[in-house]
């Protein structure tokens, strides 16, 4: 008996040291195995992120073609109304104004599309961020304004100036029936926004658009008294060509935005297009981006802020 204990330790001793053997082994193993995993895991995950970075790279070198594209097609838009009026200055071409009453291109020369973007009833909670869209493609628009009370406003009207956006007005009210009451409703709104955006920026706004348009059929007076008063003022109206259809009581999808903006602009040397800086549109926000980047895509085509030099769209003579 004494004789079995005996042989009996030492092979528990050996099973022991064997799974004690075992044990670190296993140990060493997984040891290794994590480190190993965690590398794989890194150089997939940098090998993504690598291809992101990539994808960001050509992008902004697509962006950066198409903005000397436009800039290109600037220029040539600026040469040709200096050879035309021949007092452009070097100052006026860097500004980057442009005429819009130039001569139809001569027979064998490409068209060049002028887009201006506008939008009517701001400042809104999306004005800034319309900003921030705008000043990522490097493109200018036209603000229509209404009045609006509160320094986030007034900080949205200064933002757009200092941005080098245009400022024009869209009535004080808003309210159809109050303001094309009479030529007193009338004059006493349109001195109200005016003054206010004075106050506010120190711009005294000479562009104009009615709410409604200028055939607009709410107003019982004829527009044309409304228009030989801002005519007084050394104010020009501004209608529409190109509705997004953003002023309707439901939001349309993104899809169709893009398509109402864009569809038609190859058929024009001047789209003025219509869309509404509303808290009540959100999609118009969405779509932006695509309208823009559709929009400079095109070959010979360029968006501009509304300026005097622009030539506008009337829906009465």
């Amino acid at each position: 008996m004494a004789r079995e204990l005996q042989q009996t330790a030492p092979d528990d001793r050996r099973r022991r040291v064997q799974r004690l053997k075992k044990m670190i082994i296993g140990i060493v193993i997984v040891g290794l195995l994590i480190p190993i995993l965690c590398c794989v895991y890194l150089i997939c995950r940098l090998h993504a992120i690598n291809g992101t970075l990539r994808d960001l790279e050509q992008r902004l070198e697509e962006l950066d073609a198409r903005d000397r594209e436009r800039q290109t097609l600037l220029q040539q838009l600026q040469s040709e109304t200096a050879i035309q009026q021949g007092v452009q200055t070097q100052e006026e071409v860097t500004s980057g104004e442009v005429s819009e009453h130039t001569p139809e291109s001569d027979p064998g020369q490409e068209m060049i599309h002028k887009v201006y973007l506008t939008f009517d009833d701001g400042p809104s909670i999306y004005t800034d961020e319309i900003l921030d869209i705008l000043d990522r493609y490097h493109v200018k628009a036209t603000f229509f304004v209404v009045g609006k009370d509160g320094s986030e406003a007034e900080a949205a009207l200064q933002r757009i100036v200092e941005d080098g956006h245009t400022l024009g007005m869209h009535s004080y009210s808003h309210k159809y029936k109050e303001l094309y009451e009479s030529l007193d409703s009338f004059t006493e709104d349109f001195a109200r926004i005016r003054d206010d955006i004075y106050q506010a920026t120190g711009v005294e706004s000479v562009y104009y658009r009615f709410p409604g348009g200028s055939s607009n059929t709410v107003s019982n007076i004829d527009m044309h008294e409304f228009i030989d008063y801002l005519d007084s003022q050394g104010v020009e109206y501004f209608d529409w060509n190109v509705s997004s259809g953003d002023g309707g009581s439901s939001n349309l999808s993104i899809d169709t935005l893009l398509e109402n903006c864009t569809e038609d602009i190859d058929t024009r040397d001047t789209s003025i297009i219509l869309l509404h800086d509303s808290a009540e549109k959100p999609t118009t926000v969405e779509a932006l981006p695509d309208i823009i980047e559709n929009i400079l895509a095109r070959p010979d085509t360029v968006i501009l802020p509304i300026t005097e030099n622009t030539r506008p769209v009337h829906h009465v003579e």
